[in-house]
């Protein structure tokens, strides 16, 4: 026996008006997981905020839009779907990271600043 569902899904305009397509219980209908980055009006860098489920890029952008930014607290969103992102494994850091300790330069330690320079 199979059995049909109706569901609506965003920006269908079912054809027999009834309100959504016909999805049998077998069909995989999973949308993909995107990530959310907002810039917030106080700074220039985006900020990952969240993840969530949209069918597609502009569904992902106005749904961030509505979640994350209801007191609009942002001026720009980037959405970027998971699978998209690769990673550094965490146990592997120091391997990762050992070449960058011998690179002196990138750590001023041995430059003498004059006393006008604050906050350095």
């Amino acid at each position: 026996m199979n059995i049909q569902i109706r569901k609506l899904y965003y920006g269908d305009i079912p054809e027999d008006k009834t309100g959504g397509a016909i999805v049998s219980k077998d069909t995989k209908s999973d949308w993909p997981l995107w990530e959310v980055f907002i810039r917030s009006k106080q700074g220039l860098d985006h900020k990952h905020v969240g993840s969530l489920h949209a069918a597609d890029a502009q569904m992902a952008i106005e749904n961030a839009r509505d979640v994350y930014t209801r007191r609009m607290e942002g001026v720009s969103i980037w959405v970027v779907e998971s699978k998209h992102i690769t990673a550094s494994n965490p146990e592997e850091a120091g391997e990762l990271y050992e070449p960058a300790v011998d690179k002196i330069y990138r750590h001023p330690t041995f430059y003498d600043l004059p006393d006008e320079v604050n906050h350095m």
